[in-house]
């Protein structure tokens, strides 16, 4: 049975060009190791995968988690077009292929499982596995914003995104008070600690950074993605769920496995839309079992260790060749 221990791992930078961007990933783990790629959700970027990093690394999986595109240090391309789901997608397909194999196993939060979810219906055949946290599949998603009156109020602020300028003034204004707000009342105590803040903020104020992360709002609302003509998804799936998520319904979470061919649903009734932050060690165990194909035990799991970041997380990483 497999036990988790999470151990201190030195997490490095680096700069690669996929489907015409540059994105910086931090990446961990031993580099013969399964590739697993973590996709972070708005406002987060990379660091959002702090808890998971060390954990998946320490079990032998080589580990990229990008800043996708628009977030902290990578580029931010104009245009609300740049931010459709198939470029997000094509993104992670790029990465595959910058990492030189021909599968990964990937992994995805809040916009990062949109994205994820995606990649998984257009291209079955470059995924292992697929885990997705707290966002539902993309036709559940639509379905719901249409016709249930709860998630259509609970979705409210993606028609505040919409008004131009407004909401990234309102997120960073100051020291972003507001934006860190946010995220502390939507999650459990103490899973955003006083250490991790300054990290958030020097993200959002990158520059131009802001827009382009709610660009992406934008993009989905004036420039819908194309009708999903075959929309189940083939890959084995683990849906990971926190209940006290205050923006989505935990119904569309049950709705999404009737698009899994090989779909799975684990339910954690005491945590938030921050699932990974709230049950960090509980995710870290799911998606090590998961992955590895073994049954899960937390028992003995020893205390979590922090990344050693080999560069500050605010701070640019150096510039390697294009790969």
């Amino acid at each position: 049975m497999l036990l988790v221990t999470p151990i201190a791992t030195e997490i490095h930078h680096q700069l690669i060009e996929t489907n015409h961007v540059a994105l910086h990933v931090a990446q961990a783990g031993p580099a013969e190791g399964p590739l697993v790629i973590l996709l972070h959700g708005f406002p987060e970027f990379w660091y959002g995968w702090r808890h998971q990093i060390p954990a998946l690394a320490g079990a032998g999986f080589r580990v990229w988690a990008p800043d996708q595109r628009g977030y902290n240090l990578s580029e931010k391309p104009a245009g609300l077009e740049a931010y459709a789901l198939d470029q997000l997608a094509l993104d992670v397909v790029g990465l595959i292929d910058a990492a030189g194999v021909d599968k990964a196993f990937v992994a995805g939060h809040d916009w990062g499982a949109m994205v994820a979810w995606w990649t998984a219906i257009k291209y079955p055949e470059r995924l292992h596995k697929l885990a997705i946290l707290n966002v539902p599949h993309p036709l559940v998603m639509m379905r719901n914003v249409r016709e249930n009156p709860q998630q259509m109020l609970k979705s409210w602020y993606v028609g505040f995104f919409q008004i131009p300028w407004l909401p990234e003034t309102l997120l960073t204004l100051g020291d972003a008070q507001f934006g860190i707000r946010v995220l502390l009342e939507t999650s459990n105590r103490g899973s955003f600690t006083d250490a991790d803040i300054p990290h958030y903020v020097r993200a959002w104020k990158q520059p131009g950074a802001m827009t382009a992360m709610l660009n992406w709002y934008r993009s989905l609302v004036l420039h819908p993605p194309p009708p999903l003509y075959q929309p189940r998804v083939r890959v084995p799936t683990l849906i990971l769920w926190g209940v006290r998520d205050i923006a989505l319904t935990e119904v569309m979470a049950k709705q999404s496995l009737d698009y899994c061919d090989d779909g799975r649903l684990e339910l954690f009734p005491e945590a938030t839309h921050w699932v990974q932050h709230d049950e960090r060690d509980a995710v870290n165990a799911r998606l090590i079992a998961f992955f590895s194909d073994q049954p899960v035990s937390t028992a003995g799991a020893a205390p979590e260790e922090p990344p050693k970041d080999a560069h500050e997380p605010g701070a640019e990483p150096p510039s390697p060749p294009a790969v």
